[in-house]
């Protein structure tokens, strides 16, 4: 058969976007837990943004145990819509309503299944499963009895687990219903602009790859912190954390992108081989390499434990053990109630091998530096000596600064929902790489550190002070400074 000049074009942006098998297009979205928090937060808008951009072509339909009608899950969703942010187009929104439909029922329940499967037909389905982790066994092995899994994906919503040994679980569960290339594990910190930027930065410029390894650089710093609690969160924080919460995904996600080899190919396949090493490469933390903090009020909050343990600040200090990465300490960090809401990187570079000038290895501040700011603004700086005018040879250090201001369209979940229903694996975390970060964190999340208190407002605990002590101080970013 000759293939036409589109269908051949078609292939090649599959073999470019990493599709492995999934790149047929689902029939319909199925969202189990749709009555929960993250779809009236998230989920919505995401469906409402799609809908926006003529992208929403397939029936919804919710799944929850709720005793609603079809009508009432529309009112929800248009609350939802409205909660987010202005309505301001009336006919994208009708759209959307008209493709939801609702099943109400126990997900131990085989009849809430069986009409499922009446209302699908023959559709090939995507599930969302944006329920509790312990629930997705029960999902699934329920839409394997049934017969539902022809054809289907299933997108499961983070955290992958709860450690190595539930992960692993989950992956076999998963993995004995549906193939590899159509389990979509969803982190929508992968979605967002300025993380995508981070692999187009690394490998669309020539002057860092001389530089970008241990002989260069003394160190690498990792922040994401947020100025506000855990509000109405405090339930699932108080079963999650911010090491589980933050550090084992997002923040690992950042440090593969950072830490990765070049890939062999322009494809994402390529991109999920070079991250899942990096995580391989990953040591182990042990209790040292960690600290832990809480702040104070925490355990005030609604479902919080009144003697609770659970972190919501973790600092560590972690080593790639690669040939690029050996010996280079990076030092990851993020906690609730802190000075900023800000996510950075700061790439420190080690001092010229030989002191010609008295000031080119300063003994106090920072040697020259990569920064990547990825909120609230996207920017990158390279700080650089430059001397000062006169007969001495001294000088300042300045940031030659970059600011990308760039209005994105696509929300992440949006971007991750659209990718999950046409079959784009790109921004989807894999099994072994799941299982490998998991890993990583093991030992801690079995013999935890103690917490320690401290201030709301302030940057942690001082211990964390200590844990970065013998690469320097914590970079504690201004959002002030670089906004205005």
């Amino acid at each position: 058969m000759v293939q036409s000049d589109a269908h051949v074009d078609k292939d090649c942006e599959i073999a470019m976007s990493g599709n492995h098998g999934a790149n047929m297009s689902a029939d319909a979205l199925v969202i189990f837990g749709v009555t929960g928090d993250l779809v009236h937060k998230m989920i919505f808008s995401a469906l409402y943004g799609m809908a926006k951009r003529d992208a929403l072509n397939f029936p919804i339909i919710g799944v929850a145990g709720r005793n609603w009608s079809d009508e009432e899950l529309r009112q929800h969703a248009t609350d939802s819509i409205r909660e987010a942010g202005e309505i301001d187009d009336s006919n994208a929104l009708a759209h959307l309503l008209s493709k939801l439909k609702y099943v109400s029922g126990d997900y131990n329940n085989s009849e809430t299944f069986k009409t499922l499967k009446l209302l699908l037909g023959n559709a090939k389905a995507a599930y969302y499963l944006a329920i509790p982790p312990a629930l997705f066994a029960t999902v699934i092995k329920q839409l394997a009895s049934l017969a539902l899994v022809t054809q289907a994906r299933i997108i499961v919503e983070k955290p992958f687990g709860r450690n190595l040994a539930s992960a692993r679980e989950l992956n076999r569960i998963a993995l004995s219903v549906f193939p590899e290339e159509r389990i979509f594990r969803i982190d929508h910190y992968l979605g967002k602009e300025a993380i995508m930027n981070i692999l187009y930065f690394r490998f669309a410029n020539s002057f860092l790859e001389p530089i970008w390894n241990r002989n260069c650089v003394d160190s690498v710093q990792i922040t994401l912190a947020e100025n506000f609690g855990v509000k109405d969160r405090g339930v699932f924080y108080e079963g999650t954390g911010c090491l589980r919460d933050v550090i084992q995904n997002h923040i690992f996600q950042i440090v593969a992108l950072l830490a990765m080899e070049p890939p062999a190919f322009q494809g994402y396949g390529a991109v999920h081989n070079e991250k899942a090493k990096v995580f391989q490469a990953m040591r182990p933390l042990q209790t040292e390499d960690v600290v832990r903090g809480q702040y104070e009020g925490y355990r005030q909050a609604p479902g919080v434990s009144k003697d609770s343990d659970v972190e919501t600040f973790c600092a560590t200090r972690l080593y790639i053990d690669s040939w690029r990465w050996q010996g280079v300490p990076w030092y990851l960090r993020s906690g609730k109630c802190m000075a900023e809401t800000v996510a950075e990187i700061l790439v420190e570079l080690k001092p010229p091998p030989h002191k010609l000038f008295d000031d080119s290895a300063p003994g106090a501040g920072r040697g020259n530096y990569l920064r990547i700011r990825l909120s609230p603004n996207s920017s990158v700086a390279l700080a650089a000596r430059v001397k000062r005018a006169g007969k001495e040879f001294i000088g300042d250090q300045r940031e030659l600064f970059l600011l990308d201001e760039q209005q994105i369209e696509e929300s992440p979940y949006e971007l991750l929902l659209s990718d999950a229903m046409i079959g784009d694996s790109a921004l989807f975390t894999r099994e072994d790489s799941v299982e490998a970060a998991w890993a990583v964190v093991d030992t801690i999340l079995n013999n935890p550190p103690p917490t320690h208190s401290y201030k709301q407002g302030s940057w942690g605990p001082e211990q964390a002070d200590e844990l970065i002590l013998e690469s320097g101080s914590w970079h504690n970013p201004s959002v002030a400074k670089e906004v205005s």
